[in-house]
């Protein structure tokens, strides 16, 4: 076997699983702090969602990434994925009761390799 292929999935399997740790861990934190999950990793025609929590009547759509450090995380949030995650999140609406109408807030949420969490609330608005 190619060692260069295989080197590619292993650090492939291993990012994929670090993800979805960091999702996990995020995902408990935001309920530790009466935020309920909805949706974990929501895929629609427009993209996947990492997150969705309730927020009394309201939404919170989470973008979660996870870096060595948290502005190697940050910095791993490009302009064209807050743009497919505007319209993922205008897709999800689209089933919801009061559809466009529901308060929704895009939260960033930020782990690094201590596992350490950073929540940036309300990180690029409502789009």
């Amino acid at each position: 076997m190619d060692t260069t292929a295989e080197t590619r999935r292993n650090r492939g399997a291993m990012s994929y699983h670090a993800g979805l740790s960091a999702e996990e861990r995020i995902s408990t934190d935001y309920e530790r702090r009466g935020f309920p999950i909805a949706q974990r990793r929501w895929r629609g025609k427009r993209g996947e969602i990492d997150l969705i929590a309730h927020d009394g009547d309201g939404l919170v759509f989470v973008e979660v990434k996870q870096s060595s450090d948290f502005d190697r995380a940050a910095a791993r949030v490009s302009p064209r994925q807050m743009k497919r995650l505007y319209a993922s999140a205008e897709e999800y609406l689209g089933q919801m009761p009061n559809g466009s109408l529901t308060d929704v807030r895009f939260d960033v949420a930020l782990v690094n390799a201590l596992g350490e969490v950073r929540i940036i609330e309300n990180a690029f608005g409502h789009g």
